[in-house]
């Protein structure tokens, strides 16, 4: 998939521009370089346990209105954000990276503690695939509500969805932290 394609999938999931957001799992930055296309965010976080793929996301730059910080980590340990100091995320994308977590739910638990009240949960998972050693814990649609509804965030609306050459279907489904002010 390449930008444009991450871009169109992604499009109806991202709720506003400007906000810092963070992509986890980012990978070589598809999906942050969709994500900057998209919301001109201020700030995105691309976090990724793979160094060398945080080194090709560092080649590409910075786009003129948002300033990509590439961290090397493992998200689901909710790593240090530089620069965040305590401050919230207004959005999180996860895309092609939740599956990889034998506990969702706890993961999931933890990453929404960076969100402010209102922030966005964006999923991009697979639906009615089976696990294999690249996707080795699938999240299909409805255990993708079970999860949301646990982490206390809204009723996920599933914002697009397309056939996948791997198997099953990609879904893109997008979820707030509820209440705040």
């Amino acid at each position: 998939m390449n930008t444009r394609e991450a871009a169109e999938l992604i499009r109806d999931a991202i709720p506003a521009r400007g906000g810092t957001w963070a992509d986890l799992g980012a990978g070589e930055g598809t999906f942050t370089r969709a994500l900057v296309d998209l919301a001109s965010p201020r700030r995105v976080y691309a976090v990724d346990r793979d160094a060398r793929a945080m080194a090709e996301l560092m080649r590409w730059g910075k786009s003129e209105s948002t300033e990509v910080i590439p961290v090397v980590a493992d998200f689901t340990r909710l790593p240090d954000l530089p620069r965040l100091n305590g401050g919230k995320l207004d959005g999180m994308l996860l895309a092609n990276s939740l599956h990889y977590s034998s506990d969702p739910e706890r993961v999931l638990s933890r990453l929404i503690s960076w969100l402010r009240p209102r922030g966005r949960v964006v999923l991009v998972e697979y639906d009615g695939r089976k696990a294999s050693r690249w996707v080795p814990y699938p999240i299909p649609v409805e255990r993708w509500k079970e999860l949301c509804k646990s982490a206390g965030l809204s009723a996920p609306v599933v914002t697009a969805t397309r056939r996948s050459v791997f198997g099953g279907d990609l879904y893109v489904a997008a979820a707030d932290v509820e209440g705040g002010a």
